[in-house]
């Protein structure tokens, strides 16, 4: 039985030796970005069982590749560099791990960057993410930002879900709203409990329907609640599209 049969198969002994954690930036463009998070994550399994990692399996009667993501994507959002947590049970130098997963070639989907985690790193946990929306031809700039102005005067706002009222405070939760070269551009800070989402951020500006008027969202990067350096230059735990 080969390597990568021992770890795929879901009658086989549990991986005890090693577990160990690499972290993996992304981006999901072009028409990548129409999938649903529950296929992202098929996608990925499916590019590991290509690559022939030896990845860690859960436990259990449904054994699953051991990887998680902080902070699942809506539909339609483009996403520049987002998260997964991959445990694999072999050590492998983070560019052999980066070429692996490159040659994937899967449309849509780019590889920025791998990273070793230190042993016992928890799972990745979002703090906030960065976003960013172009003003759709047609609409009044202007009027946009008295309307953006105003949001930002407030102490607070509140937004219905799931029969829920939730409540936002602006300065904390929405650190960074601002409209420069007709891109609105903002932060949302994840807190436990109901989080603001930016399709309520867009309705309390009455911009739902951008998205419907050609505005493609963008979700610049995310940020972790605990995140790690790159290691000193020559070291093999960090590989990247702009390692020199």
């Amino acid at each position: 039985m080969t390597e990568t049969q021992t770890v795929t198969d879901p009658n086989a002994k549990s991986d005890t030796a090693l577990r160990i954690r690499y972290r993996i930036r992304f981006a999901k463009e072009g028409l990548l970005r129409w999938i649903g998070h529950n296929d992202l994550i098929r996608l990925w399994e499916r590019i590991i069982r290509r690559a022939e990692l030896p990845v860690s399996m859960s436990q259990g009667f449904h054994r699953r590749p051991r990887m998680s993501f902080p902070s699942a994507l809506a539909l339609g959002v483009v996403a520049l560099d987002e998260v997964i947590d991959l445990d694999l049970c072999e050590e492998f130098a983070a560019e052999v791990l980066f070429s692996r997963l490159e040659a994937d070639q899967q449309p849509g989907l780019r590889i920025n960057s791998v990273q070793k985690l230190p042993v016992g790193s928890p799972k990745a946990q979002l703090a906030s993410s960065d976003y960013s929306i172009d003003v759709p031809e047609g609409i009044d700039v202007d009027q946009v930002q008295r309307k953006l102005t105003r949001l930002l005067a407030e102490d607070h706002v509140t937004f219905e879900r799931k029969g829920k009222t939730v409540r936002t405070l602006i300065a904390t939760e929405i650190p960074r709203l601002e409209l420069t070269n007709n891109r609105l551009e903002f932060t949302l800070v994840s807190k436990d409990g109901a989080s603001i989402r930016p399709d309520n951020l867009l309705e309390l500006l009455d911009a739902s329907d951008w998205p419907q008027q050609g505005a493609t969202m963008t979700r610049e990067r995310v940020h972790l609640q605990q995140d790690y350096a790159p290691s000193s230059e020559g070291d093999d735990t960090f590989f990247s599209t702009t390692h020199s």
